[in-house]
């Protein structure tokens, strides 16, 4: 098994209830245990205005499931919520990011670990360094919390 971190974001419709259902797909995964989430972050959008505040959140999964395979379950639960990819940092009704999977360094089409811009998002780093705060990124050699406290969004509001 691999632990594996999920970032998770909504910003259209119903946000609560999209990321109740994130969460009850992730647990369902196959050869999956969603071990802990996240307390639920709300934040400004980084996109094109107009958009309303995200909802976001970080989740551990441990898994048996390669990190392809594992994606592409991450972007069919954005399809199931009406996810529908265009404009880059556009409202979404669901984000599920893979940002880590073990250690594992890896750059292929369509799949970057660790994630890419991963310490240079403060909505993604706060729920996990609220979950993670000592895991240590893989290349950076930094623990998440550092990562966080880096680039600290003072507006982010700790929702529950």
């Amino acid at each position: 098994m691999t632990d594996a971190y999920v970032s998770i974001g909504t910003n259209l419709g119903d946000r609560d209830a999209h990321l109740a259902l994130a969460l009850r797909r992730l647990a369902e995964l196959p050869e999956t245990e969603l071990v802990a989430v996240s307390p639920v972050f709300e934040t400004h959008p980084v996109g094109p205005p107009p958009q309303g505040p995200f909802l976001n959140a970080a989740a551990r999964l441990r898994t048996r499931l390669a990190p392809r395979a594992l994606l592409d379950a991450l972007l069919a639960i954005e399809r199931e919520a009406g996810r529908v990819r265009g404009e880059r940092n556009a409202a979404r009704t669901l984000d599920l990011d893979l940002l880590l999977y073990g250690d594992r360094v890896l750059a292929e089409p369509g799949l970057i670990l660790p994630h890419p811009r991963l310490a240079e998002r403060p909505f993604v780093l706060e729920p996990l360094a609220a979950l993670a705060p000592a895991l240590v990124h893989p290349t950076l050699g930094e623990p998440i919390a550092t990562l966080a406290a880096r680039v600290r969004n003072p507006r982010a509001v700790r929702r529950r």
